[in-house]
């Protein structure tokens, strides 16, 4: 069987819970769980301002659009296809393009996690991107994303940068 990969759905907007869910209930019924692997809306903690007092609330990071980690093949597709509220799979005609290992970093969705020996306060030294050869300390860390903070110096004063666990090796 080929490799699992994430694809993008289109929605009509608002209706990405309701798609989710139904989705959620087809991989129940017909019993694809080992091939329809997970299915997510992005979504992104915002603070707002109402009345003026600040809340924290989840807004969909892509309105319209549903996530879906799945093993491409007939069924999968017509089950997804079909699904009440999708009005088809990004990518050129109806044949869905998976997303690229670059297209899902910023979205924190990653297939393999790293293990890391390092925590925050720890020294460590950029190995790779556009920070190599950087020593720095780390300030915060982000198990979901694979990254941590630190602080580097530019232009005089230090600034937060953020880089992912594989570019980066404790010092």
């Amino acid at each position: 069987m080929a490799e699992a990969n994430w694809y993008v759905v289109h929605t009509y907007s608002g209706y990405e819970n309701k798609v989710k869910a139904d989705i959620e209930k087809t991989i129940e019924n017909r019993h694809l769980e080992n091939e329809i692997l997970e299915v997510r809306i992005p979504m992104e903690e915002v603070v707002e301002l109402k009345n003026g007092a600040k809340k924290k609330v989840q807004k969909k990071l892509f309105p319209g659009y549903v996530l879906i980690n799945m093993y491409m093949n007939d069924d999968t597709w017509y089950v997804v296809r079909n699904t009440r509220g999708v009005t088809g799979f990004v990518g050129p005609g109806s044949k869905p393009v998976p997303l690229t290992e670059a297209e899902m970093r910023p979205l924190g969705i990653r297939d393999e996690n790293i293990v890391v020996d390092f925590k925050v306060g720890d020294m460590v030294a950029v190995i790779a991107g556009v920070w190599k050869d950087t020593v720095g300390v780390i300030q915060s860390m982000n198990e979901s994303k694979q990254t941590v903070t630190i602080n580097v110096e530019l232009f005089g004063r230090e600034t937060p940068v953020e880089i992912s666990f594989a570019e980066i090796q404790k010092k």
